[in-house]
């Protein structure tokens, strides 16, 4: 039986985004982002059905626009990035539309679910092949060991436990 050439996809950090976003005080909603990171795919085709698709982030690259914020996600009450610099990822099943994976995070590690949309690929002016999708999923970071928490003088809960995950990705073809 012979076995199908792989093809190698890395990611494009300039045209890539990977974002998170979570409820401030149940009143509004916080975006932040990693701006290091890496991710790689192997696929049989371009359709990307069963591609092995593998990311890490480094958590000192977190960013929310708030000095005083970022310093508070890096240290202990949330990604500790002293004892786990990064954050990773690895499929287990991909079919176009849902990507499942261990998600990793200050070493615990769970399965997570993706919706994904693949926009397709196509030609860049500089002959590049490139291939561009969106995925977006939710996750509890209690389940992670971001277990800070607090709570307003009326009531409210500073940081919700629900994050949503937010990413754009390009992929240029090796």
């Amino acid at each position: 039986m012979e076995t199908a050439v792989k093809t190698l996809w890395k990611i494009d950090p300039t045209h890539s985004e990977v974002s998170f976003k979570v409820k401030h005080m149940m009143i509004s909603t916080v975006t932040g982002q990693f701006e290091d990171f890496d991710a790689t795919v192997e696929a049989e085709d371009d359709t990307f059905e069963n591609a092995k698709i593998s990311f890490s982030a480094k958590v000192d690259s977190i960013s929310t626009k708030n000095s005083d914020r970022d310093a508070h996600l890096k240290s202990n009450d949330f990604f500790n990035a002293e004892e786990f610099p990064a954050l990773s990822f690895k499929s287990t099943f991909f079919d176009g539309s849902t990507l499942i994976g261990e998600l990793t995070i200050r070493d615990v590690t769970k399965e997570v679910v993706l919706s994904v949309d693949f926009n397709g690929v196509a030609v860049d002016p500089y002959g590049q092949t490139k291939a561009g999708f969106e995925l977006e999923g939710k996750i509890n970071r209690k389940d992670f060991g971001l277990s800070w928490s607090a709570v307003t003088e009326a009531g409210s809960i500073v940081v919700a436990d629900q994050v949503k995950l937010v990413v754009a990705v390009q992929f240029i073809k090796q």
